[in-house]
């Protein structure tokens, strides 16, 4: 079914780490894609969806270090197809790596990974994805257990099976996110992976060899508990989805349940960080 959609084009200055910043506070409203632009973002959200009011949740917009200005227009819902096929940029990672949607040319690359251009944060676009990418494809996954929290488009689910996991689970809370999550599974014939919706209470109750969780600051310092409790002895917890300043304050979360730092990766200020249990 087509949907009439909502285009919000932001002006951010300065664009850097404004236009990050922007991307995860929108990423948290019902905006579903996003596009990054010279000076700022573009983002876009189903009409049916919208309420003005859910801009008041947008603290950049309210931010003195920064400079934001913004407009709007309805796109047909005839024009959405053809505006993803137009703007939409499939992301390689190292030659080893491609994810792309359905309608680019396939190349000859270890992994490619199919995902509908539905939400531009799940598709390795942002900083944070592509860094979890690159720490998995560094890592040696044959056999292993492994859990994606915070799943999105389940890209890095994906990965970790066409990598030789053995046991892949996924959870994400939000609905459309499950929904993607399993179609995607399904497209790069990964269907193996589990895919869960609702918070860490729908984690199933089992330990893993590998736990991803690219979410936020908050969410990753409230359920570090709970990640530990599934996490195998030796076990490692790849996270991102914060800022190198909250680093600090993270791996002191993480040193209090025994996890210790083995390594860091630094993208346009966001960072992904790799702890071991024990």
């Amino acid at each position: 079914m087509s949907y009439p959609y909502l285009e919000y084009t932001f002006k951010v200055n300065p664009a850097d780490p404004g236009r990050d910043i922007l991307l995860a506070e929108l990423s948290a409203l019902p905006f579903e894609s996003f596009e990054e632009t010279e000076n700022g973002l573009k983002a876009y959200v189903r009409k049916t969806d919208w309420r003005e009011e859910l801009l008041k949740e947008v603290h950049l917009l309210e931010n003195p270090a920064f400079e934001v200005s913004y407009r709007w227009q309805e796109i047909p819902p005839e024009n959405w197809n053809e505006r993803w096929e137009t703007h939409f940029e499939p992301i390689e990672i190292d030659e080893r790596c491609r994810v792309r949607a359905p309608f680019h040319i396939q190349k000859d690359v270890q992994f490619d990974i199919l995902i509908e251009p539905k939400m531009s944060f799940g598709t390795g676009h942002h900083a944070t994805t592509h860094m979890m990418l690159e720490f998995l494809l560094d890592m040696d996954l044959a056999g292993k257990t492994v859990l994606d929290m915070g799943c999105g488009t389940a890209v890095l689910a994906i990965l970790a099976s066409m990598k030789g996991a053995s046991e892949i689970d996924a959870v994400d809370i939000d609905p459309w996110s499950y929904e993607n999550a399993l179609e995607n599974a399904e497209k790069n014939g990964q269907e193996r992976i589990r895919v869960y919706q609702g918070d860490s209470s729908a984690i199933p109750q089992k330990k893993y060899d590998l736990i991803l969780a690219n979410i936020n600051r908050n969410v990753l310092i409230d359920d570090i508990p709970v990640y530990v409790d599934h996490l195998e002895a030796g076990g490692c917890l790849l996270l991102s989805g914060f800022y190198d300043n909250d680093l600090k304050s993270i791996t002191a979360h993480c040193n209090a349940h025994g996890l210790k730092l083995d390594n860091k990766k630094e993208r346009n200020s966001w960072v992904a960080v790799k702890f071991l249990l024990g």
